[in-house]
């Protein structure tokens, strides 16, 4: 099943989401499998449950888009669960980014190579694991959503008034996408 994806503006992408315990969610693989089908359907390689409107700490991603760059996520695809970064280490450096809830919006963004993370898959096994390069970048990205941030926040001052209308008219649906998305300032009606 396809969720819709919350599009900038929505309180939900703010919150810190919340953790969530196995016996809360028996079905986290059906809602795992939701989530990689929607992340898909929008042509995305990260998607975190905030933006499908589930303030919960759970995000998928799916890194082999990149094999060209980097072989080893050849078959990079996770699932995250209570997640927490435990170090980010390196230089930083940009990459041009995106996001699926502010789509035609892309800025580069600076973001340490390598990190430490804590988290559980979907069988609710723990992992702590080291990444770097892309895969590190996915998951930070997917990462700051469950934190409440958007990679439009790591942008300096001058960028932000610049794509401000842009985000303005996202959050109203005045937007052309191939996916189905919820706008939060959309007029009724339309």
């Amino acid at each position: 099943m396809k969720f819709p994806i919350i599009a900038y503006g929505d309180p939900v992408l703010r919150r810190k989401a919340t953790a969530i315990e196995p016996d809360e969610y028996p079905h986290i693989k059906e809602l795992v499998a939701n989530m990689y089908e929607t992340m898909y359907g929008a042509h995305g390689v990260g998607l975190a449950a905030p933006q499908v409107g589930l303030s919960m700490r759970l995000f998928v991603i799916d890194a082999s888009t990149f094999t060209d760059e980097d072989p080893k996520l050849k078959d990079f695809k996770k699932a995250f669960i209570n997640a927490t970064i435990l170090e980010e280490t390196g230089e930083e450096w940009g990459f041009n980014e995106g996001c699926l809830s502010i789509p035609d919006i892309r800025e580069d963004v600076y973001r340490k190579p390598t990190i430490t993370i804590s988290y559980y898959d979907e069988e609710w096994k723990h992992h702590e694991e080291t990444f770097s390069g892309m895969a590190a970048r996915i998951i930070q990205h997917e990462y700051d959503h469950i934190e409440g941030k958007l990679f439009t926040d790591k942008l300096s001052p001058l960028r932000k008034r610049l794509i401000e209308k842009k985000l303005n008219d996202i959050s109203k649906g005045f937007v052309d996408v191939d996916y189905k998305m919820k706008f939060p300032a959309a007029k009724k009606g339309r």
